[in-house]
């Protein structure tokens, strides 16, 4: 395989930086998803901890050297759920965290960042919006900015559950992942590729937010005005060509699915998993329903990777679900 930005050494010697709550999370085969889907499903739970995401394995790695350096000050755009990660592990290690955030985003996890001690500065725009006003902060500030996907430690940490997934010696044959920047999808498909390269490594985006897959299906940067998901996680316009020329070399598939599908798989997940997910975490599932034929009689492994919702909305969304009961 050729070389991605990613280093397999470093990302082993990353699990000594991340704290032990984020680390070796549950992955167990979930059979009863299995008749509604007709194939063999495990889950990959990177729901239970502080901050109910993947994301602080790589926060931890940022907070971690910034405070090895001396530095205190740090900046991020984010989502929601990046903003979390960067204010829990910032806290711990006195580091003074200022989060950019869509005006429009999840409320909760809106609330979370402030009760988690970071500053947070809303924008009347999308997540680009808060990337271009985190950038502007960084540099009139000269402070240390955390761009998701791109900083190297945000993939490597991500891709510190590629090593828990290739540790098990996998019996799956398939890893579906949620893709939104991509460091989700390059961390955990670099380590996959470099340990288990006969396990299929394919990205799930939704149809209204297709930058990225567009991106690796072209082989070439492809950016779109606007976004309409419910999936706000995910919710991308602008592809970094460094991760996209990561993801090339690392997935096997793009998929786009739709938003009736991804609301049927959180409904399916709370149903037969016990699990409330945002709707970036429900995208493996939707991606099995809406591929049946291509995925019958096949293991697969489903990354569950946040589940920071806003309970009305989530409510409507798994009101109005259609279910297929087994």
């Amino acid at each position: 395989m050729q070389k991605t930005r990613l280093d397999t050494a470093r990302i082993r010697a990353a699990r000594r930086m991340i704290d032990p709550v984020f680390l070796n999370t549950p992955l167990y085969r979930c059979e009863a998803l299995e008749p509604g889907l007709g194939c063999a499903v495990s889950i990959k739970l990177e729901t239970a901890n502080p901050v109910r995401s993947f994301k602080a394995r790589g926060t931890e790695l940022v907070a971690s050297q910034l405070a090895e350096n001396g530095s205190r000050d740090v900046v991020c755009a984010s989502a929601g759920n990046l903003g979390q990660a960067l204010a829990w592990s910032g806290r711990g290690r006195g580091l003074a965290v200022t989060v950019v955030a869509s005006r429009f985003a999840t409320r909760a996890k809106l609330d979370r960042i402030r009760a988690l001690g970071a500053r947070l500065e809303l924008v009347d725009g999308d997540h680009e919006m808060a990337r271009e006003r985190a950038a502007a902060i960084a540099r009139c500030d000269g402070i240390r900015l955390v761009e998701d996907s791109l900083d190297i430690e945000t993939c490597e940490g991500a891709a510190t559950i590629g090593l828990e997934l290739a540790d098990t010696g996998p019996s799956f044959d398939a890893v579906l992942i949620a893709l939104g920047g991509g460091a989700l999808a390059t961390g955990v498909g670099h380590v996959v590729k470099a340990m288990a390269p006969e396990v299929e490594v394919i990205c799930v985006q939704p149809l209204g937010a297709p930058a990225m897959t567009h991106s690796w299906r072209g082989r070439r940067v492809v950016t779109t005005d606007s976004t309409n998901t419910i999936a706000d996680g995910v919710a991308g316009r602008r592809p970094i060509p460094a991760v996209l020329d990561d993801l090339l070399l690392v997935a096997d598939d793009a998929l786009l699915v739709q938003e009736a599908s991804i609301i049927t798989g959180m409904r399916m997940l709370l149903d037969h998993a016990g699990l409330v997910v945002e709707p970036s975490a429900a995208l493996g599932i939707a991606a099995i329903l809406e591929n049946r034929d291509r995925f019958a009689g096949r293991h697969l492994v489903t990354i569950v990777c946040g589940s920071n919702v806003d309970v009305d909305a989530y409510h409507r969304w798994v009101g109005a679900a259609p279910i297929h009961r087994s």
